[in-house]
């Protein structure tokens, strides 16, 4: 028996809440970006009447008000998504304990258990969207399919406020016209990769052979072919467990006390990078640094600022906690220890981007750098932590360089001082 699976995705959910938090919003084109007062600031999320104007997610504010002259521009409010996130989830999960958040305002749900109670798939839908309306004021898309793939196709074919039923008789004439890169996976470059062999729908997609396309494009390629032809398989978790995570930190006891404003640099540096590593791979962002510093005498400080934008890149980590430091450390005093955390986390795809007027190419250099820290991360991975380091800690005295050490007989022994300090909701 086939499973019911769906896909529920918030409307314009960012510009959706700051509706709910100035009503008198509705009537007006709004658009959600980092930094309203810089028109280099990026588009978040707008409402259905900017969409109308052709404002896009992720262009900058002046290319949106050269479309749209009269666009309000309002900026982000994190903790009001977050509680409109759990609350929506909190009705979910009144229909099934298989609902598995994909991001702040997308869930998958697994309803096969509940058809009894509630009915079939497209009934729990559109009662769902109702309820939702309802009680938050917020509306919902929801695909409705036998696999996770489709339901997601289902939900954003049709918008807002929609169900769209995407079965065994008819996924072929919605699904198989759709573009290449409407397949959850399919990117950019695979999209580009696929159209340079003739492939430019699901459909062309699904017909072409499976063996060519492994051997072309790997495991990503067969595993593209098997979604176009529905046959994913991969369940729905449920929510219990999938904790939330509140913060990705970690802290280190020094090999000797740091004794000048260079240790401790050197320390933080080492701490960030372990620290933005574990938040890529959780594909996530920190909107707050929080530093813990600790002196012989075992006395503790904690001290946090706010990010203008949320990062997950080492070098503005260290930046925003040696800003900290200097705000509220001695340097000749001693450190014992120090700690370095992320909080107030945002999934890394709805986190805004800032550009600077002053520094034109600043989104370009940030990418530059997400791409060598992602490629050091790929050599930790494979080759252990401390195959890459700084050439800061090649002669390391304070007990942060050699993350990890190879033993005699060729396995890893951890030797890792710092302990990870991953807060969740107890």
């Amino acid at each position: 028996m086939d499973r019911t699976i769906l896909h529920c995705d918030c409307n314009s959910f960012f510009a959706s809440v700051e509706t709910l938090l100035r009503p008198e919003l509705k009537s007006v084109p709004t658009a959600v970006c980092g930094d309203p007062e810089s028109r280099h600031g990026v588009i978040l999320a707008k409402n259905e009447l900017a969409k109308k104007f052709g404002v896009c997610t992720a262009e900058t504010i002046w290319q949106a008000k050269r479309k749209c002259p009269g666009l309000v521009l309002v900026g982000t409010h994190f903790p009001e998504y977050r509680k409109y996130s759990r609350q929506i989830n909190g009705i979910y999960r009144r229909y099934t304990d298989l609902v598995e958040p994909f991001s702040i305002d997308e869930s998958w749900l697994d309803v096969t258990g509940s058809r009894v109670l509630f009915g079939g798939g497209k009934k729990i839908a559109d009662e769902l969207r109702s309820v939702i309306r309802h009680e938050t004021g917020l509306t919902i898309s929801v695909g409705v399919s036998f696999n996770k793939i489709f339901a997601k196709l289902g939900s954003d074919y049709k918008k807002p406020d929609a169900t769209t039923v995407i079965s065994r008789e008819n996924y072929r004439q919605i699904v198989f016209p759709l573009p290449a890169d409407a397949l959850m996976f399919c990117g950019k470059r695979m999209s580009e990769a696929l159209a340079s062999i003739g492939i430019h729908t699901i459909g062309e997609l699904a017909e072409n052979s499976r063996p060519l396309l492994k051997e072309r494009f790997g495991k990503a390629g067969a595993s593209l072919w098997d979604y176009a032809n529905g046959l994913d398989s991969e369940p729905v978790r449920s929510y219990l467990d999938i904790p939330e995570t509140k913060s990705i930190g970690n802290s280190v006891t020094f090999r000797r006390d740091l004794s000048s404003e260079e240790d401790i640099r050197r320390g933080i540096g080492a701490i960030c990078d372990k620290v933005a590593s574990r938040l890529r791979k959780e594909h996530m962002k920190c909107g707050v640094v929080q530093i813990g510093v600790k002196n012989p005498n075992l006395k503790t400080i904690t001290r946090q600022k706010m990010l203008l934008v949320p990062t997950h890149l080492a070098n503005e980590l260290s930046a925003a906690a040696m800003e900290l430091m200097h705000a509220c450390w001695d340097f000749s005093s001693p450190v014992r220890m120090l700690s370095v955390s992320g909080t107030s986390l945002v999934p890394e795809d709805v986190s805004p981007e800032q550009l600077s007027l002053f520094y034109p190419n600043q989104a370009e250099r940030c990418d530059k750098e997400e791409r060598l820290e992602s490629a050091l991360d790929a050599i930790r991975e494979k080759y252990g932590s401390g195959s890459v380091t700084t050439g800061a800690l090649l002669n390391d005295d304070i007990g942060i360089g050699g993350l990890h050490r190879k033993d005699p007989d060729g396995g890893e022994e951890p030797a890792d001082p710092m302990s990870p300090d991953r807060q969740r909701p107890g």
